[in-house]
């Protein structure tokens, strides 16, 4: 390291060695691990120094979108190997990124003659292979694949500038953790080493399309509310300001109807494309979480039938204002505030509060303009609204 060193990839890179040296020790029968090698503390500093310091230059005008990888050549399908490997210098980084900044192509980074180089370009990634990437500015996400039938990563630390947050994999074992934190928080765990957690996508459960939501209400950027209620009831129109400017008769089933049709389909990408129900899935996903981008709340069941957007939310008759709520975030060292909802985020924050503390068997998801996204929840264990923070999970 030299004197532009960036102090936080030496801070956290003892705790990241950690965490992947933890899933190398499990039984590779498994199939939990595909990599031999986990980087040590050393390369792992190197490669978020190169990382940071290549997402604060500007190629041609433009941000460069990157992703580095520890893995060998022989690691993943059909790698790209250049003649000359590159340094991981970040003018040379930033020169490349053009060629990588397409989701799903990653920069495969290898001791190459006692040093760490840039040996070409890899588009599989195994499980638990040590991934980092600049999402923009001054941000890198380190992360890793769960399973080698699944495209999902998990987050593992988000670094921002001089902070820096470590995933806390135990997040999801709090009483009433919503089961979209748990997803986003699942780890390898036995359940998935048994398949029941791919039998589940391949349903088309309702986690992975909350996922899948969730992250398409953020990306749109122009925040939005999306109110998930229980199928057969109309006790949400008690907190609904009437009459709905976009009410949905009959409503809104397509996605519904995909995720009931998903039952058996596989999730994995075919040779030459992916399936055509993935497809039709990710479309249907987008088209609800645009509908969130309207002033106002989108309404929708837990079994995904749209019932209204652009929705006022009213306090129900008859219930108080909400005066304090629980607010957590999935990082290590964070602890419970109970706060006034009035000091956490802007209108459409308190309105979900207010919704989930009106009816209670009901789950918020905001997305802030900002990039914050945050779940409501009514915990019955500590008797009130729990804000979880999950934006660290989303990126």
């Amino acid at each position: 390291m030299n004197e532009r060193a960036y102090a936080v990839a030496r801070t956290v890179a003892p705790r990241l060695h950690a965490h992947f040296s933890s899933h190398q020790e499990r039984d590779p029968n498994r199939g939990a691990v595909t990599v031999d090698v986990v980087p040590d503390v050393a390369a792992i500093e190197v490669i978020l120094d190169a990382a940071f310091w290549a997402s604060l230059r500007h190629e041609e005008g433009y941000v460069p979108k990157i992703s580095l990888a520890y893995l060998r050549p022989a690691e993943t399908d059909h790698p790209l190997i250049f003649a000359r490997p590159l340094t991981l210098d970040p003018t040379e980084l930033a020169r490349v990124s053009p060629a990588v900044e397409r989701p799903g192509i990653h920069l495969g980074v290898a001791h190459i003659n006692g040093e760490l180089q840039v040996w070409g370009t890899a588009r599989t990634i195994p499980p638990h292979c040590f991934v980092a990437e600049v999402i923009e500015p001054g941000l890198i996400v380190v992360k890793h694949r769960r399973r080698r039938d699944s495209g999902k990563y998990v987050n593992v630390a988000v670094l921002e500038g001089d902070r820096v947050k470590v995933i806390d994999e135990r997040a999801s074992a709090i009483p009433d953790c919503p089961t979209l934190l748990s997803t986003l928080l699942d780890f390898e765990t036995a359940e998935s080493w048994t398949g029941l957690d791919a039998l589940k996508q391949r349903e088309g459960g309702s986690v992975n399309v909350m996922v899948q939501l969730a992250v398409s209400m953020r990306a749109h950027r122009r925040g939005g509310l999306l109110i998930v209620v229980p199928p057969g009831s109309d006790a949400w129109r008690e907190s609904i300001v009437q009459p709905i400017s976009y009410d949905a008769q009959p409503p809104f089933t397509e996605l519904a109807q995909l995720v009931r049709a998903g039952a058996g389909v596989p999730t994995r990408p075919s040779i030459g494309g992916h399936p055509q129900w993935e497809d039709s899935i990710a479309r249907a996903v987008d088209a609800v979480a645009g509908l969130t981008a309207v002033d106002g709340a989108t309404l929708m069941t837990s079994n995904y039938d749209v019932l209204a957007f652009g929705a006022k939310i009213v306090r129900r008759r008859g219930q108080p204002p909400i005066e304090q709520m629980t607010v957590t975030e999935p990082i290590e060292l964070n602890s419970p505030m109970v706060i006034n909802p009035s000091t956490f985020g802007g209108t459409r924050h308190l309105s979900a509060a207010q919704f989930v503390h009106d009816q209670r068997d009901a789950l918020a998801l905001v997305a802030g303009q900002d990039g914050r996204f945050t779940l409501f929840g009514w915990s019955p264990c500590i008797n009130m609204v729990h804000a979880h923070r999950v934006e660290t999970l989303l990126l």
